[in-house]
């Protein structure tokens, strides 16, 4: 009889999952507590999958071998913490789709910058002529991509909640940006257990492997002194050169235009200027030191490293610039859902900022932003159900701070509070689920509700 493998989530990750469960012979069952959207359910529905939809069947699940639990669902649902009292194994998709596949694994986590760093290593390795895919917390998931075919290298975009559900799973190359506070609602408040999760990225690797990390984040370092590595180590940063193998900048650190990203790799240097690459910024140049040890790592030549860096314009929804209208200009950062994310947005803003900030708090600490609000926003218009927190930080503040509960309304109020040399940016620093189906939901909304303008 057949193993039954049962998937709770139809999401991407969970459609996913129930193609390539269904591909290796399992007896496969998905179940979502909410409605399925309708691409996903066509999806099921063409393989012939059995699912249910705005329920979750206790029987049906809990008779199962082992299940697949989507990143959304957190630990805590009565659901999984009966299959966890059962003896079940519940499991995360990445962790089930590395069973399946041959590929060498380049793994990138952190808190803020994964996105990025994960589309330009991939950029690097596809212009480098490398079978390669992309998957995970970006795009498809890594079970979806491999229920198609398999490839010699994936890149994959890893959360805290993915990792979560990894066990046997490898990296060859893990990356880790940095870890500030974020998502301290699934790990009850202590940051300490957000910051472990990281940390999995590590699990299994052996010396034969590598880790890239920031040594200017440090929480990382710190957990470094108290953590058992055997993957090779290589440093980034861009305040000290490691003097080890590794990335840093040479020249005056002052004018990041003027400084020179150096990337050491078996004795072997490759200089890349800040001004030649399209990436700016401070958070971009730890993402690009990152991104070029890898593929230096995988030997790719220095000349299509930095050319694809050259060619390389960011991801949508990340300080994506969308219009100039009146001497405005009008940027969408909505995948910024922490405040670390929306601190690189300010500190990078050259304009006096209207801001437009709010949604679903998870236990954000504002004041981390006091310094740069007080110093660059002269409006703060909220988008959210509850703004009371926003009001409360920053009432005093801000002189002028108001109301919206959708995209189109925060526009049009931050249209009539700009002047010409303003930049109404969308940074939010929380997630987007009290108004919006996602973070790429609420972006695309401020997008067309700009160019409606």
């Amino acid at each position: 009889m057949k193993n039954r493998i049962v998937i709770l989530g139809a999401g991407e990750s969970g459609a996913g999952a129930a193609l390539l469960a269904q591909k290796q012979g399992f007896a496969v069952f998905l179940s979502d507590k909410g409605k399925i959207k309708e691409k996903y359910k066509q999806v099921l529905l063409q393989a012939d999958i059995d699912f249910e939809e705005e329920r979750h069947t206790n029987g049906l699940i809990l008779s199962a071998d082992e299940i697949i639990k989507s990143p959304g669902i957190p630990e805590s649902v009565p659901i999984v913490r009966q299959a966890v009292q059962k003896g079940i194994p519940v499991i995360s998709e990445i962790e089930f789709a590395s069973r399946y596949s041959r590929a060498r694994k380049i793994c990138i986590t952190g808190s803020n910058g994964k996105t990025t760093t994960t589309m330009l290593t991939w950029n690097i390795l596809k212009n480098a002529g490398l079978d390669v895919g992309l998957a995970g917390n970006v795009g498809r998931s890594f079970a979806g991509l491999i229920a198609e075919r398999d490839y010699d290298w994936v890149v994959l975009e890893i959360s805290s909640f993915q990792l979560d559900g990894m066990f046997d799973f490898k990296a060859d190359i893990a990356i880790l940006l940095n870890i500030t506070p974020d998502h301290l609602d699934r790990y009850a408040q202590r940051f300490e257990r957000y910051a472990e999760s990281k940390f999995r990225i590590l699990q299994n690797m052996t010396e034969k492997d590598a880790f890239i990390y920031c040594m200017d984040d440090p929480v990382i370092v710190d957990m470094m002194n108290n953590t058992i590595i055997r993957a090779k180590k290589y440093p980034f940063s861009i305040n000290y050169d490691p003097e080890v193998d590794g990335a840093f900048l040479q020249g005056n650190r002052a004018d990041y235009l003027k400084s020179r990203m150096c990337v050491n790799i078996n004795s072997e240097s490759m200089i890349v200027t800040l001004q030649e690459m399209t990436l700016r910024g401070r958070h971009n140049t730890y993402n690009s030191m990152a991104a070029a040890i890898a593929s230096r790592l995988l030997d790719i030549k220095k000349e299509t490293i930095k050319q694809s860096m050259m060619d390389f314009h960011g991801v949508e929804h990340r300080l994506e610039h969308v219009a100039t209208i009146r001497g405005v200009d009008y940027v969408n950062d909505s995948k910024a859902t922490n405040i670390n994310s929306t601190w690189y947005a300010l500190e990078n803003a050259t304009r006096p900022v209207i801001w437009i900030a709010g949604g679903q708090d998870k236990g954000n600490d504002y004041q981390k932003l006091m310094s740069l609000v007080k110093e660059k926003v002269k409006a703060i218009v909220c988008l959210g159900v509850d703004n009371s927190k926003l009001h409360a930080e920053f009432g005093e503040a801000v002189g002028i701070i108001l109301d919206t509960s959708s995209a189109t309304e925060a526009v049009k109020l931050a249209y009539k509070l700009g002047a010409k040399g303003d930049c109404v940016l969308l940074s939010p620093a929380c997630a987007s689920f009290d108004l919006f189906d996602s973070f790429e939901d609420r972006g695309t909304q401020f997008k067309q509700a700009v160019l409606n303008l």
